[in-house]
């Protein structure tokens, strides 16, 4: 077996988009087995990039957010469909992590997107792993995003 280099473990982080996402109010299940979820349906999606420009496509969109019983960490579900501005259908989905414990708003949200599509056009996006730090406003109506994809 050959040796790993630093170098060949070096991580770039190549701009993908910024997406603005306006959001629902919460649905909120208390105690559930997993903890407390919140549903948050997303209301409108816009992404803007060199390389990636679009909109949220139809109203499957969402976060099941998963919330610790201490109530300092949550965890991200979120799928959605995109429509780039040329007509690609692309679907997202990621995990991610945000800390609540100074609750909503104070401290960054990360996620990990994956892209799917069959569009030759943005068949590149089926092959790389994007990585996104936002924020959310307090009262969870605003989340804003920068998106890289890792290389």
């Amino acid at each position: 077996m050959g040796t790993i280099t630093k170098s060949e473990l070096s991580v770039d982080l190549v701009p993908l988009c910024h997406a603005s996402v306006s959001l629902a109010p919460p649905m909120v299940l208390e105690s559930t087995p997993s903890g407390t979820r919140y549903i948050v349906e997303v209301k409108a999606a816009r992404f803007e990039g060199e390389r990636l420009k679009g909109s949220m496509k139809g109203s499957a969109a969402a976060d099941w957010l998963t919330v610790s019983p201490d109530g300092g960490t949550g965890t991200l579900d979120v799928r959605a469909t995109l429509e780039t501005d040329d007509g690609a259908l692309i679907f997202t989905h990621y995990r991610g992590r945000v800390d609540l414990s100074k609750g909503p708003g104070n401290a960054p949200v990360y996620g990990a997107p994956l892209y799917d599509t069959g569009d030759p056009r943005y068949a590149w996006l089926n092959k790389i792993q994007a990585v996104a730090k936002g924020v959310i406003t307090a009262d969870m109506s605003q989340l804003d995003y920068e998106i890289f994809e890792l290389r």
